[in-house]
């Protein structure tokens, strides 16, 4: 009997130590997120194909998830490891681990008009890296740190838009702002003729990807948790305006790039698994898988699918690939297109996918 009373009282103890832990020290103040109907599964509106598991594997085993892909005039491909190292592959298929940064905070990448590569370092800011080495561009913005530069593209006169995905939560913390679902997140230009930066925009919901128009009048700046894509003007008439330039996307948007017809690659991220449908509905859920994050890989699902679509520039759908199982490819951040062929950064896989686009695919 006294046995059986200590046994309860012990497990009342830590239920309610459990309790306030989650009450009171939760690194979150969440918001309810209603996720919009057309993303509640993640083949609304397209079907399914599995023409990811399709790819070549690029560097196999060489690379450690490699988040971005950028290709410079010389057809080298460029890309960023979490082991630190910026890695490219020369035409005849050799790759090279290039310049060592180190961390494995580095996310997208861009090559410059120079033909630097432009990087993002979730815990420095924005960085040049060149056959001299690295040197950081932008650290802060208005006496801020820059706490999680995402993806960055370069404007035809030399000046640096790029996104932050968020202010509050760095890189690996990421699901705390998912869960959290405030926006935290902004976008940012950096002119090298002033060396200042700026805040463009402010109060993004996980600003991912950001891209520039053929024409380079706007800019498009993905929002994650939002699913959703903005359109940032840059014309000197509605310069600062904005508007959406896809909304109810089948999937988080993660990197976006431009494609040689004028439209745009979007990597999508499984975020709208139904257990975390389920979780985005019940803050005290949120403060749980916050307090407890190995709880989110039982909720999430990047690691088990990828899907990445080609959007017009009218803001329409026109076709997507996918692996629905993540077979081959999952959790893929990024997609660029070059010489008629896809290239596929992971922050899952150990290699960048390569698919060509055939009269199968296309």
């Amino acid at each position: 009997m006294d046995s059986l009373l200590f046994f309860s009282s012990f497990l009342i103890v830590i239920l309610l130590a459990i309790s306030l832990q989650i009450l009171f020290f939760s690194p979150i103040s969440p918001d309810i997120l209603e996720i919009p109907s057309a993303s509640k599964t993640f083949t609304t509106s397209i079907t399914s194909n599995n023409y990811l598991q399709r790819v070549s594997k690029l560097g196999e085993g060489f690379l450690d998830r490699p988040e971005d892909v950028a290709v410079d005039k010389m057809g080298v491909v460029y890309t960023a490891t979490r082991d630190g190292w910026i890695k490219r592959k020369h035409k005849n298929g050799t790759w090279e681990s290039w310049k060592y940064i180190g961390g494995d905070s580095l996310l997208g990448l861009t090559v410059s008009s120079t033909g630097d590569i432009i990087v993002c370092d979730t815990q420095e800011g924005l960085l040049k890296v060149s056959e001299d080495g690295a040197s950081v561009l932008a650290s802060h913005v208005d006496d801020e740190k820059i706490r999680f530069a995402d993806d960055v593209v370069e404007a035809s006169d030399g000046n640096l838009y790029f996104s932050v995905a968020s202010t509050k939560f760095g890189f690996l913390e990421w699901y705390l702002d998912v869960l959290e679902a405030k926006p935290h997140g902004q976008l940012l230009k950096y002119d090298p003729s002033l060396n200042q930066t700026s805040v463009l925009l402010d109060n993004l919901a996980f600003a991912n990807g950001v891209a520039l128009s053929a024409d380079q009048d706007y800019l498009v700046v993905c929002e994650s948790w939002k699913f959703r894509c903005l359109k940032y003007w840059l014309t000197d008439e509605i310069k600062g305006q904005t508007d959406i330039f896809i909304d109810n996307l089948p999937g988080a948007p993660d990197n976006i790039k431009l494609a040689q017809d004028g439209s745009f690659w979007i990597a999508l991220l499984q975020l709208t698994a139904p257990g975390l449908n389920f979780i985005h509905k019940s803050r005290s859920s949120k403060h749980l898988l916050a307090t407890f994050p190995k709880l989110m890989n039982w909720v999430i699902g990047v690691h088990h699918q990828a899907m990445v679509v080609n959007v017009a520039a009218d803001g329409k759908i026109t076709k997507g690939f996918d692996d629905s199982t993540g077979k081959v490819m999952s959790f893929v951040t990024s997609v660029l297109e070059y010489e008629d062929h896809l290239y596929l950064g992971s922050l899952h896989c150990d290699f960048i996918g390569k698919l060509p686009l055939t009269t199968s695919t296309v």
